[in-house]
């Protein structure tokens, strides 16, 4: 058998970076909460969507190790990426429609 060498770097992070996103996530988590009991009116659902966007790429790029992988890789997480924002914009267009009406 052959032994193939890979060129895939071991890139890990220390602790201390994985203690500080989660501190991170829980603190957005806490704001997430606490913005779900204000009523911003129309801007509710984006402030929501924000912060959860940004949680998102910590998890992401931190503990997923997104930005270590292959490029092949990103694309076919940005392709369903950008299928998630279609469906988001999707879904609130009608939704906006619904609600005028």
């Amino acid at each position: 058998m052959d032994n193939h060498s890979e060129n895939h770097t071991q890139h890990s992070h220390g602790y201390g970076v994985y203690v500080l996103v989660w501190l991170a996530l829980m603190a957005l988590t806490g704001i997430t909460v606490a913005v779900a009991g204000i009523n911003f009116g129309r801007i509710t659902v984006a402030t929501a969507l924000t912060i959860a966007s940004i949680k998102t790429y910590l998890v992401l790029t931190i503990f997923m190790h997104l930005r270590t992988e292959s490029k092949t890789f990103r694309v076919f997480v940005g392709v369903a990426l950008l299928f998630l924002i279609i469906s988001f914009v999707l879904l609130f267009t009608d939704y906006s429609f619904i609600v005028r009406n």
